[in-house]
């Protein structure tokens, strides 16, 4: 599937970084957040250091990846010094250091537990000033370029087509984990290189629960069923959520879901490049307020979705972020009552300059 995308500008990113690592006065930058490493190398292995200086890329990983390393990173054009060692990890990463005369040596805050840094401070790098640095590589990541939005609307588009194939089958009263196995073999089998995440099927009373996780519980008549998925390309994730009702809705089940149309519709035309995350929220949760629903909206409206499914920015209530052209964002608001279930109305959509374009097509319908 990847031949027919749009290629990614992988080797480009270092020198966007550097240019970030200057404005804040770090020369040197090692990266340990692996989904990091690989917007910057293509490597998708699960061990990996990569440095980061004005002169070089040094990528140091171990013997199980040191042909995955020099064949992906070569695949994508990254110039990078490849070290594969198993035991000298330290005294690699200290030379490259060395050589680039750095007296600061930024660390991702984010990434770096506490006894990591005791070790990288009074092991690894005792000459060196360890800074720690939130969003380097975060900020990059924000605005996707023309092969990521190719490859999330990939993973969009499948997710479509295994709901379609698969959302008769809520008729036939299947368990949730009947139908959440069949959803994701319907995604693998439509081209997904994985699912994003654990698919989401929550009927009935479980729907109230915004994370469930699929149970025995056979669906049946009279039931809301709130299917929260995605499918995997590329490293990049999909988010879908539809909710879809089994049979006839009664009057509360139809006002809930009427109220989450309106508030996720709300939220869809408020993304814009240069709004506030917040105002997004606001709203979506406008709209489910003057419904009388306030206390029933029990999460955030939004997230960023890319090479992680939730990432930056943000869309709630105390985001500080400000949604700009590129940006990938979903609008999910949705209603939980107990006695009655749950509905949520989720789309990922690009932030473009005059709006946003959604690329989770597939219908809102509310009965099957």
């Amino acid at each position: 599937m990847t031949a027919d995308l749009t290629p990614m500008d992988v080797a480009g990113r270092a020198d966007r970084l550097r240019a970030a690592m200057a404005g804040a006065a770090v020369p040197a930058l090692l990266v340990t957040n692996l989904t990091n490493i690989r917007y910057l190398t293509g490597f998708t292995g699960s061990a990996a250091l990569l440095l980061v200086t004005e002169g070089e890329l040094l990528f140091v990983t171990d013997g199980r990846y040191g042909q995955q390393a020099a064949a992906q990173l070569g695949a994508v054009g990254v110039d990078a010094r490849i070290e594969v060692d198993n035991l000298k990890q330290r005294e690699i990463v200290a030379a490259g250091v060395a050589r680039a005369e750095a007296s600061r040596l930024g660390l991702e805050a984010d990434a770096v537990t506490w006894a990591a840094q005791r070790t990288y401070d009074e092991t690894w790098f005792p000459q060196q000033e360890l800074v720690p640095t939130t969003g380097l590589v975060g900020t990059l990541r924000l605005l996707k370029d023309d092969g990521e939005i190719d490859r999330l609307a990939a993973a969009a588009a499948i997710a479509d087509a295994a709901l379609a194939e698969v959302r008769p089958r809520l008729a036939d009263g299947p368990t949730e984990v009947e139908f959440g196995l069949e959803l994701d073999t319907a995604m693998r089998r439509l081209g997904a290189d994985d699912v994003s995440f654990e698919t989401i099927v929550a009927s009935g009373p479980n729907g109230a629960r915004p994370h469930h996780r699929p149970s025995d519980r056979r669906i049946s008549e009279g039931d809301l069923v709130v299917i929260d998925f995605g499918a995997l390309v590329d490293g990049y994730h999909s988010d879908m959520t539809r909710t879809v009702a089994v049979g006839e809705l009664s009057a509360t089940q139809q006002r809930m879901y009427d109220v989450v149309i309106e508030s996720q519709a709300a939220g869809v035309a408020a993304v814009t490049d240069g709004i506030e995350a917040k105002a997004v929220d606001a709203a979506c949760r406008a709209v489910i307020a003057d419904a009388g629903w306030a206390e029933a909206f029990l999460h955030g409206t939004g997230h960023g979705v890319g090479l992680d499914i939730h990432e930056d920015p943000r869309v709630g209530q105390t985001s500080t972020a400000t949604l700009t052209d590129r940006c990938v964002v979903t609008v999910e608001p949705g209603v939980y009552l107990p006695e009655h279930g749950g509905v949520r109305i989720e789309d990922t959509v690009v932030v473009t300059p005059d709006g946003c374009r959604p690329i989770t097509l597939t219908p809102k319908l509310a009965a099957v």
